[in-house]
């Protein structure tokens, strides 16, 4: 099928647990590192009562692991969790219907069929049962969408590709049985939810500091058998907030991560983690709490899967998006680099790489186990908050009225003056790069298109492509009209036999998306100057270009990358001693065309959007 998955495979764990092994215990340095994250987030006392559960948590997942994983844990490198060789497809699991076969069949039919290898890892979005907001208001965790599968389906998945799962951390259903069990006055369930018996309870005050990507209010009422309820609900009345205060709750939360590890995850998302722990006062978001609890994780799945990564989703301003690294070493794997994309809107709208590459010449991870999930667009819209303290405010504005231009929606969050400020734009990625109502050509739009795409694929860390961008689908307005959700403009459903006969017709917009997509990351996957640990240098030399040298991490191969973000022809001098390198013959990689240096300098000319790949012979 496609590009052999590097890990274990998980769907190898054994169906019931093996207790007659010798059991597995924390050593005395893990349980003092655990009991310091429990002192910070509960209090001493608290944290003494829950570390055997936690431990105990953790024995129960590990009997379930057979001895060829428990090796290969052994002789685990870290620096090698990501390689050049990781590209990640973002997907809804019925995004391609019809044709006699199942949503995930087609899916992975699909993948193979456009980068043919050139995809390792599926990030399915959440696959459970739901009521609300297309998966992300879950009610039944432990349970696969009748309408997608089983878990037999999910695990056939697995041995093909890694798998990335989300953990919604933060908030269930009101429909879950959680929740349900809180209606019901069960006592056992009353804490786990952040409620009063009176809305006044948040004053005025502290409901201005909450940071919220919501209009909305922050409590919704509900009826229980006890009387009137006022819950807290960062997103939505039917998506109801998790108290983490509750140990009960983060127990609760650990099971369940590991048992979607049990069943094939290799990657785990926390989605929208940054809201986890409230405290009145406070604007209820990046507090220390929080970072502890996805440091406590962390630390757990270091010692019974430390093959799995976490990677944590929060759309905030940069600055507080990478604190979520911690040391680099402590917290997650990953975080989502949300300032790219509206950076690279940008870029093309200006028809200006000057910010871009400054961004990008600044930019700095950690240590070698931590990564940049490069992405352009999502299953959600484009948000504008990563771009905050990079662009100006001015420039923001243009964005989204660029955008808007081009036929997408804007939607707003709650400012702290209590005015409505942008807080994303709803809009698919073909779109928001090219106007409907232009007479320009297809094949050229495509062009801009994977122009836009390629810059996520050569920056260093690992780069993720959305379902909807690689079929090059249109803004959606009917189905926002339908779903009275602007988040619906990208999430279309599409039929399988329709996709496959595009692919079949070479002068379709499909098929040129698919060649041209398959070429970029081919390449990507192909060298290893693209490995997330080789280094990077971004030159500004040209305003009209994206240039971008990447290296190995044993210093053995560099790729010099140009990416032309105008519609006209462009002209660039590159010097070798820029470079640090005295090759006087290069190799296009995309064309296998040779190119000379004269005078010490790369004299390039690029035609609008194009894309090279220049290696020294």
């Amino acid at each position: 099928m496609l590009n052999q998955k590097k890990t274990v495979c998980s769907s190898f764990h054994h169906q019931e647990p093996d207790y007659a092994r010798s059991s597995f215990c924390f050593s005395q340095d893990v349980k003092r590192g655990v009991l310091e994250r429990l002192t910070a987030i509960y209090g001493k006392d608290a944290a003494e009562t829950w570390l055997p559960e936690l431990e105990r948590i953790c024995q129960v997942y590990y009997a379930y692991k057979p001895q060829a994983l428990i090796d290969s844990d052994c002789c685990f490198d870290a620096d090698e969790r990501f390689t050049e060789k990781d590209l990640i497809v973002i997907t809804y699991g019925d995004l391609i219907e019809g044709e006699g076969a199942s949503p995930l069949d087609n899916l992975a039919k699909f993948c193979d069929s456009i980068f043919v290898g050139a995809v390792n890892t599926l990030h399915i979005l959440p696959f459970f049962p739901y009521s609300s907001d297309r998966g992300f208001s879950i009610i039944d965790f432990e349970t696969v969408d009748p309408n997608l599968g089983t878990w037999k389906d999910i695990n056939a998945l697995d041995e093909s590709f890694e798998l990335m799962f989300d953990m919604v951390v933060n908030h269930v259903s009101s429909e879950s049985k959680w929740f349900k069990e809180f209606l019901n006055g069960n006592k056992e369930y009353e804490q786990f939810f952040i409620s009063y018996d009176s809305p006044d309870k948040l004053s005025p005050e502290e409901r201005k500091l909450i940071f919220r990507p919501r209009t909305s209010d922050v409590l919704s009422e509900f009826q229980t058998l006890n009387g009137p309820r006022y819950v807290w609900t960062t997103f939505s009345r039917d998506q109801i907030d998790l108290n983490y205060a509750n140990p009960k709750v983060l127990a609760g939360v650990l099971e369940l991560l590991l048992f979607y590890i049990r069943h094939g995850a290799n990657i785990i998302r926390l989605d929208a983690v940054t809201y986890l722990w409230k405290e009145h006062g406070t604007p209820c978001v990046h507090l220390e709490q929080t970072h502890q609890i996805i440091k406590l994780f962390r630390d757990l799945l270091r010692e019974v899967a430390p093959q799995v990564a976490l990677i944590t989703e929060t759309n905030v301003p940069h600055r507080d998006n990478i604190s979520y690294f911690g040391s680099g070493y402590d917290e997650a794997n990953m975080v989502y680099n949300f300032t790219l994309p509206p950076l690279v809107l940008h870029t093309f709208y200006r028809e200006d790489s000057t910010a871009l590459t400054r961004w990008a010449q600044a930019l700095e991870k950690p240590s070698p186990v931590t990564h940049f999930f490069n992405f352009s667009d999502s299953h959600d819209g484009i948000g504008l908050s990563g771009v905050k303290d990079i662009l100006s405010e001015e420039d923001i504005a243009f964005i989204a009225e660029k955008a808007q231009k081009y036929g997408g929606i804007i939607s707003y969050k709650s400012g702290s003056n209590g005015q409505d400020i942008p807080y994303e734009m709803n809009i698919t990625w073909y779109s928001a790069l090219n106007r409907d109502d232009v007479d320009e050509g297809m094949p050229l739009q495509v062009k801009r298109f994977i122009a836009s795409r390629t810059i996520a694929l050569v920056l260093q860390g690992v780069p993720g492509i959305y379902f909807h961008s690689i079929v090059g689908t249109e803004n959606d307005i009917d189905a926002v009209k339908a779903k009275q959700s602007n988040r619906a403009i990208n999430r279309s459903v599409i039929n399988a036999k329709d996709v496959f006969e595009k692919l079949e017709d070479p002068e379709s917009k499909l098929s040129h998306i698919a060649r041209q997509l398959r070429a970029v990351s081919r390449v990507r996957v192909g060298h290893r100057a693209f490995h997330p640990n080789g280094p990077q240098r971004v030159f500004e030399l040209s305003s009209d270009i994206f240039i971008i040298l990447r290296t190995s991490p044993e210093g053995d191969e560099n790729i010099l990358c140009l990416i032309s973000i105008v519609g006209r022809e462009s002209k660039v001098r590159i010097p070798l001693s820029d470079l640090g390198l005295d090759s006087a013959v290069w190799q296009e990689l995309l064309s296998g065309d040779d190119v000379s240096a004269q005078g010490g300098n790369l004299n390039l000319t690029l035609q609008p959007y194009d894309t090279l790949f220049l290696v020294r012979e």
